[in-house]
């Protein structure tokens, strides 16, 4: 996997953790190519907006003194989690191509289970289904998806979701991750 060059500051805390003995300024932030969590020490005097596209690669970093590490799940502030989800919604959003490249290509894990089964809410009759429109023809787009299998839950909502678990370190098998 190939090292963060940028992040995407979710949340500054001027002041460190609530609780926490260390009075040292801290961002969390998710990393734009691989999608870590991050927690990033500013410059001294540095103040970091939400949303802001930090450098935190090699060589010098404008912005960024050092990167603490990643961010456990339980550390996340409230304010993270809404940016990491608008942040989520928002590269979805723009990958259509990738969600419908996704179910014309997805295959079976093991002779049990589909990659679709993985998706939050889709189970073994929405893979039939896909599959079998599926293989008369391909999908063009997700409004395709939709009008030729019925019943089928909202494909980018379930992307999202999916994204959100993995993110977290919650799944087993990765779809999404870097995509």
């Amino acid at each position: 996997m190939e090292k963060e060059e940028h992040a995407i500051v979710l949340d500054f805390l001027p002041y460190g953790y609530p609780l926490e003995n260390k009075m040292m300024p801290v961002a969390q932030a998710i990393g734009v190519r691989n999608f870590t969590l991050l927690q990033l020490v500013p410059r001294r005097g540095m103040k970091l907006e939400v949303d802001e596209k930090v450098y935190i690669g090699e060589g010098k970093r404008e912005k960024i003194y050092y990167i603490l590490g990643k961010i456990p799940e339980h550390k996340l502030t409230e304010t993270s989690k809404m940016q990491l989800n608008d942040f989520i919604e928002k590269h979805v959003g723009e990958k259509e191509e990738m969600i419908v490249s996704f179910f014309n290509d997805a295959e079976a894990i093991n002779t049990r289970l589909h990659q679709f089964e993985l998706l939050p809410g889709f189970g073994k009759k929405h893979t039939e289904s896909i599959l079998d429109e599926r293989n008369k023809k391909r999908f063009e787009t997700l409004e395709d998806l939709k009008k030729r299998v019925s019943n089928l839950p909202d494909p980018k909502k379930a992307v999202v979701k999916r994204l959100w678990d993995e993110i977290m370190g919650k799944e087993k098998y990765y779809l999404f991750m870097g995509k």
